[in-house]
């Protein structure tokens, strides 16, 4: 039987409505209502219970039988702010748990963002036993969020349990035959972690030492005063038995005293027990897992994205600090701060398909901090621009250069485009209204300075930096060009959306009209002009209007060998690549719908052979730790199972054909839907959407195998329209739902599917 494909796709005004096969058509090509579609139908989730999802998530766990001896190896626990790592102490045997903190940093805007705004180092715990380490048996729970296992000695068993919740770090540990439990934490010099690649800037003062003190109920505490002002105090103690130690971070600036309060206050507060804490650590867990269901048959991929679930909990909150390079878990790196050209866009794309808009720092980062965005530019500029530099702390604080000087400017803009994501998975209006619409103009503004008509009568933007292309463009950096476009277009549909009549409007569409055309070459997309891609680049900042932008994109048949040259060009050089070039050429090639092929560059992250694999602890490291690439890894993964963009809803769009079974459940798209689904034996058997916003339904599918049937959660057929290009619009109420399948109705069942390929869990084995 020939693949039909119905598309939820944008119905333009004027296309001959055609008929979908099994969905009734009125004369003017519109489903009826009247007749009953056999009816009404539940999803039976067979994910509904504690006991299935503990179930599930144990077999993604990481497990050790080996001891890790580096932080890219061993658990790690995180609550969006406090973090550690559980590895052996260095030269020591012991086992240390790191302890750091997304909002400790130098407050020296003046030494920038790798000394002066960077994130701080606080220290960290070693358990000390009694005898010598021996081995080793550890479990992460993802499902509660909690490392548990024993460390055996010559001496006897250390029996553990430690979790990271509200701004505690719990650890509770027994001993048994001649062991002892011991705790000791270090205070950690705070200066910036980039001293292991560089020295420090001329006229850098150090940071005072730490200061050490008790209090009289048993808490002992850290302080450490800072050179340019505030404060970072640790404060830990153990339970009466000593089998329990909690311990707390806390910063402050511009206060020198409010964070030894703080820290008082929180570790007084958690009470004396680890069970007081595991319980609503727990609760957080399992209500944060249970918003969206994905499984496929490749077990140890499969696991990786649920790691990746959990890490992105562990890294952020909204509210939050933005994720830097390293996340919560700071590591020697010449990397201690947030970057803004490619890494903070790429650690927050996976939270919007798995439903988790509850992580997302970046827009309230944004938000908090529009004042610090309008001081990064020239003060010519700052009364209508915003931007923000390629690196900054988690106050968005470093300074953009101009255009004509080869200076990086897109980034804020690029930033900007995740939060443009975030409304449109929201369909939140105040986000709009109040955040993005106010910042994007402002972002949008500042290249609008610089502008300049050419003798061919075309806008040109003059010299601008690709990140991180060592080659600077003299003119119409693709880059840039790209951001350009996707922000004025984003404006004018904003200003509908808002109602707004904006005067600069016409300047937005003026500029849509004649900004000059993105530099090609026989190669593909260049640079930018005189420029051509050259030489390897492990960014593909000059692709951005394929991806993640989508302003070229294969449903335009037109530029299809032009983006497939480009793409095939950039992986021909290969001696910059790194783990996100692997993933960035997987959701590409996903948009092409090429499952297969994004899963094979998706595995050469994984391949142990080359230079910057995925690690055991399924973290990630060039010159430092760097988290957005394992986690683009899982938006690469989302990207082959069900796409939103355009306007068009794809579901399972790029699956390989090694993965015959696959469920989604409650994945979100652009919109504001939810989609599940399900696929067994390389057939999709139903697809259902849930609409949150009521906005206009368009999806693409696959379904085969009879006469395709939309019905809604009363049982009646919904209201379709098919246009020519087989784009199918179903008319769904906010709060409806509507269910899609072909031929008989199929079993409508959410759980696992089983596994095709087996691989051993993550961890040390």
């Amino acid at each position: 039987m020939t693949s039909r494909r119905a598309v939820i796709g944008s119905a333009l005004a004027g296309t001959t409505a055609v008929a979908l096969p099994g969905v009734a058509q009125a004369a003017d090509g519109e489903g009826v209502t009247t007749r009953p579609s056999g009816g009404r139908w539940k999803l039976r989730n067979r994910m509904d219970s504690d006991a299935a999802w503990a179930g599930f998530l144990r077999r993604q766990d990481l497990l050790w039988r080996r001891v890790p001896t580096l932080w890219h190896e061993g658990p790690f626990l995180g609550d969006g702010r406090l973090g550690s790592m559980v590895y052996k102490e260095p030269g020591a045997n012991a086992i240390r748990f790191t302890v750091q903190h997304g909002e400790v940093q130098d407050h020296r805007p003046e030494f920038g963002s790798g000394w002066g705004t960077c994130r701080l180092p606080v220290g960290h715990l070693t358990l000390d036993p009694v005898g010598t380490i021996t081995a080793v048996d550890w479990r992460l729970s993802l499902w509660n969020a909690e490392l548990t296992g024993t460390i055996t000695t010559d001496k006897g068993t250390l029996t553990l349990a430690a979790l990271i919740h509200d701004g505690v770090l719990a650890a509770r540990v027994t001993a048994s035959g001649d062991e002892e439990v011991h705790w000791t934490f270090h205070p950690e010099e705070a200066i910036s972690p980039r001293k292991i690649s560089e020295a420090p800037p001329a006229a850098y003062v150090p940071n005072p030492p730490w200061t050490t003190g008790s209090t009289g109920d048993g808490i002992e505490q850290v302080l450490q005063p800072l050179t340019g002002g505030g404060q970072t105090a640790t404060a830990y103690r153990h339970s009466d038995s000593h089998d329990t130690l909690l311990l707390t971070v806390a910063h402050s600036h511009p206060s020198d005293t409010r964070a030894g309060e703080e820290s008082l206050r929180k570790i007084r507060r958690a009470g004396p027990g680890y069970a007081a804490l595991r319980a609503p650590n727990a609760r957080w867990w399992h209500t944060y897992y249970r918003k969206s269901f994905v499984s496929f048959p490749d077990e140890r991929l499969q696991s990786f994205h649920w790691i990746q679930l959990y890490k992105v909990a562990s890294a952020s909150r909204a509210g939050g600090p933005p994720m830097a390079t390293c996340g919560p878990w700071l590591e020697p790196t010449p990397w201690p701060a947030v970057w803004w050209n490619l890494n903070i866009q790429l650690e927050y794309w996976l939270i919007h398909g798995s439903n988790h808009l509850e992580l997302d720092a970046l827009a309230t980062t944004v938000r908090q901090n529009q004042e610090q965005l309008t001081a990064n530019v020239p003060a010519a500029y700052r009364s209508d621009s915003s931007g923000v530099g390629r690196s900054s702390d988690m106050f968005a604080n470093r300074n953009v250069g101009t255009p004509g000087s080869g200076a990086e400017v897109g980034d804020l803009t690029w930033a900007l485009h995740n939060v443009w994501l975030s409304y449109r998975h929201s369909m939140d209006e105040k986000l709009l209204r109040d955040t993005l619409y106010p910042l994007l103009r402002r972002a949008i503004n500042y290249y609008l300075h610089f502008l300049q008509p050419g003798d061919d009568g075309k806008l040109h933007l003059p010299s601008t930096l690709s990140p991180e292309y060592p080659v600077i463009p003299p003119k119409d950096t693709n880059y840039d060009l790209a951001l350009i476009r996707w922000g004025c277009t984003a404006l004018l549909e904003a200003a509908e959306r808002l109602g707004v009549n904006d005067p600069l409007a016409p300047r937005w569409q003026e500029t849509l009209a004649r900004l000059t055309p993105y530099p090609v070459d026989d190669n593909g997309y260049m640079i930018g002009a005189d420029t051509p891609y050259a030489q390897s680049h492990r960014h593909y900042s000059h692709l951005l209007m394929v991806y993640p932008l989508y302003l070229v994109n294969w449903d335009q048949p037109e530029h299809r060998e032009l983006i497939e040259k480009s793409v095939v060009h950039w992986h021909a050089l290969t001696g910059s690549h790194r783990g996100y070039s692997y993933t960035g050429a997987a959701s590409l090639y996903a948009m092409m719908g090429r499952g297969d092929t994004a899963l094979t560059y998706l595995k050469k992250f994984f391949d142990t052979s080359t230079r910057y694999p995925c690690r055991a602890n399924t973290h990630y490291t060039e010159a430092g730790p760097v988290i957005e690439t394992p986690l683009s890894a899982s938006q690469s993964l989302h990207d082959m199972l069900c796409q939103s963009w355009g306007d068009v809803i794809r579901v399972f769009p790029a699956v390989p054909p090694t993965w015959p079974d696959v469920t989604l459940h409650d994945f979100r798209t652009q919109g504001a839907f939810l989609i599940s689904a399900a696929r067994t034996a390389g057939i999709t058997r139903f697809i259902r959407v849930r609409s949150l916003a009521g906005e206009p339904l368009r999806l693409r599918h696959d379904l085969t195998g009879g006469p395709v049937r939309a019905v809604l959660d009363d049982g009646t057929r919904a209201r379709t329209k098919v246009s020519e290009d087989g784009t199918l619009t179903i008319e769904l109420a906010k709060g409806r739902e509507v269910l899609l399948y072909a031929g008989e109705r199929p079993d409508l069942v959410i759980g696992p599917v089983g596994l095709g390929e087996r691989g051993e869990a993550w961890g040390l084995l």
